[in-house]
């Protein structure tokens, strides 16, 4: 009997997968909704590290269906989803993807057609990588300092090196000043960065 499954998958607890079943059921497909399966988790996650999928995995069976609104909700690494359209291609699970034309994605055009839209995302998740890290660097090349700023005054962090010369304790330290032993540690390693040559 043929079955037909759905994933759907939004990376935000404010978003919703609704515009997804909505765009399936539009392309005339009509879904159960115990087979529906909606996750919220990032796309960077790997495949395997979803429950709902990983789910999805254990009940299909030769002769099922797939269907993706897009390839990014599979996945944005390439190799990942490209394993996981294999391994349910092994255990003869159709996987369909809507956007332009609903390619098979077992076939040799689906396949190509995959490792391109997937090759276009990972360049556009890289360009948003580089971009991010340019304007990080501008401020810092203008001396700002990034980040929420220091809760101790110049007076105090003075203090605090005093105290951790005379060989206290963090803990104690942190008891003194009403603050977090990691705030004590992070003055301490700045303060050690800062006297390196």
């Amino acid at each position: 009997m043929l079955r037909t499954f759905v994933y759907v998958r939004v990376s935000t607890t404010g978003q919703t997968t609704e515009n997804q079943i909505k765009e399936i059921e539009a392309a005339g497909f009509q879904i159960e909704p115990r087979r529906i399966v909606a996750e919220t988790v990032s796309g960077s996650t790997a495949i395997a590290q979803r429950r709902g999928f990983s789910r999805l995995m254990d009940r299909s069976e030769s002769g099922d269906i797939l269907i993706v609104t897009k390839l990014d909700r599979l996945g944005r690494d390439t190799i990942d989803v490209s394993t996981t359209v294999k391994l349910l291609a092994q255990i003869g699970v159709k996987a369909y993807r809507l956007a332009l034309g609903g390619a098979d994605l077992n076939s040799s055009s689906g396949t190509m057609t995959m490792q391109v839209l997937n090759a276009v995302a990972r360049f556009e998740q890289d360009l948003l990588i580089e971009r991010t890290q340019s304007g990080l660097r501008r401020p810092k090349f203008e001396g700002k300092t990034l980040g929420r700023p220091s809760t101790f005054s110049d007076g105090q962090k003075q203090d605090v090196r005093e105290d951790l010369a005379k060989e206290m304790s963090v803990s104690a330290i942190s008891r003194k000043f009403g603050t977090s032993r990691q705030t004590i540690m992070r003055g301490r390693d700045e303060s050690s960065r800062s006297v390196r040559p």
